[in-house]
């Protein structure tokens, strides 16, 4: 109620003083323009007022949160804003937004992307959830322009699809679609952008690196581990050998068991093949696998082999790591 009272008295003493009141009617009466995709943000909830104005100003639908802050409470509307996806277009005014949150489109459609789904996979179930055909967002996503747009890397928009559930009108464009996940991604990833550095990768790196141990393992406990086995081995020089780069350019194989003859296919992403990091990643990683890349365990592993329940056995040797895999095969 006192945070409400001195709003209300800095409105009303603002809105008394000529210049100040001038100077608010602008603010308030000002448009901000918002990309051709416009912003889709995501409020849960139980969200305060106070958090809510924040996401709404870091996602740019708004200029300062303090004015959305002030407003809804002078016009005592601030219990009537509503939790849920918002889909903002154009150039909205902190009024217009305002009214948006307080009577919101819903969501038409629903769409849940699971970690470590590639983007054809993706683009696939965003068919199956009628937001557009598969065809039409693979064509978004090969353009160059696009790719520009949105500050991607040549190798396109894989690794990038922050996987998450949205929830979009059924008139959202498809480019705001893929627009939509990408901004999601660079959201979460933002926050890993000093270890990030410190580890001495750039976003490619991180990404490429994160879809490597999405795809290695579905065990929390393991991410950290694998990354410090890549990390140890990209130190070193050591080849990666991580088996689902040899499937990346491969859909057709993808769901059955690797083979020798799979490892020795030629392929820019192969890690038997080629030392390094693959080209670009090989699916689109969830938050724990990119936080696991920058912040590997502290641990000397090199190796590691997988006991065929989802968990792997890690070695420091490769002595060791031989008796390891002899053990499983005895099993």
């Amino acid at each position: 109620m006192k945070t409400r009272l001195a709003l209300a008295l800095l409105l009303a003493a603002a809105l008394a003083l000529g210049g100040a009141g001038l100077w608010l009617r602008d603010a308030l009466e000002r448009p901000m323009p918002l990309p051709p995709e416009g912003a889709l943000v995501r409020i849960p909830a139980g969200t305060s007022l106070r958090r809510m104005a924040d996401l709404l100003e870091q996602d740019g639908v708004v200029s300062s949160r303090w004015l959305l802050l002030g407003l809804a409470r002078w016009d005592g509307v601030e219990r009537e804003l509503r939790a849920g996806d918002h889909h903002f277009r154009g150039a909205p005014t902190v009024r217009e937004v305002i009214a948006r949150l307080r009577a919101p489109e819903p969501a038409e459609r629903r769409v849940t992307i699971p970690e470590g789904r590639t983007a054809a996979e993706v683009f696939a179930l965003l068919e199956q959830a009628g937001l557009g055909g598969s065809d039409v967002f693979a064509c978004i996503a090969e353009s160059p322009e696009w790719l520009l747009e949105h500050d991607l890397p040549a190798t396109g928009v894989e690794g990038y699809l922050f996987p998450d559930t949205y929830g979009f009108a059924g008139d959202v464009a498809p480019e705001a679609i893929l627009a939509a996940m990408v901004a999601r991604y660079r959201t979460q990833a933002g926050a890993l952008a000093a270890e990030r550095a410190a580890a001495g990768l750039r976003e490619h790196d991180l990404v490429t690196l994160a879809s490597l141990i999405e795809k290695e393992t579905g065990s929390g406990d393991e991410r950290p581990l694998i990354a410090a086995v890549f990390h140890n081995r990209l130190r070193l020089g050591m080849p990666l050998q991580s088996d689902p780069t040899a499937l990346y350019e491969r859909p057709e194989t993808r769901g059955r068991r690797i083979t020798r003859a799979d490892l020795r296919q030629e392929s820019d992403w192969n890690t038997y093949l080629h030392a390094g990091l693959p080209p670009g990643p090989i699916a689109n990683p969830g938050l724990a696998a990119l936080t696991a890349a920058a912040r590997p365990a502290p641990v000397d592993f090199l190796y590691f082999v997988a006991r065929g329940d989802g968990t792997h056995v890690f070695s420091r040797t490769l002595d060791d790591h031989n008796r390891a895999v002899a053990a499983l095969r005895r099993r």
